[in-house]
């Protein structure tokens, strides 16, 4: 069974990966998580940039690391 993670809301690694290979599905929880976590800086960037760049980036460290990295803590 997966672990949960901090990824996607707490879900699953493998239910994180799926939803994130999803270019829209990747880039609107992405936006959501950032608000979330308070991160307006982050999820605006994310608004601006996030549809092909920061969501490939996403999904190659997901991949790689197990989990998403924060490349802008603000």
């Amino acid at each position: 069974m997966a672990k949960k993670g901090s990824d996607y809301f707490g879900l699953p690694y493998i239910v994180s990966i799926i939803l994130a290979i999803i270019p829209f599905t990747a880039w609107i929880l992405g936006i959501i998580t950032r608000i979330c976590e308070g991160k307006i800086v982050a999820a605006l960037l994310r608004i601006i940039f996030g549809c092909w760049i920061i969501w490939l980036v996403d999904l190659i460290l997901m991949i790689a690391r197990k989990h998403i990295l924060r490349l802008i803590n603000i």
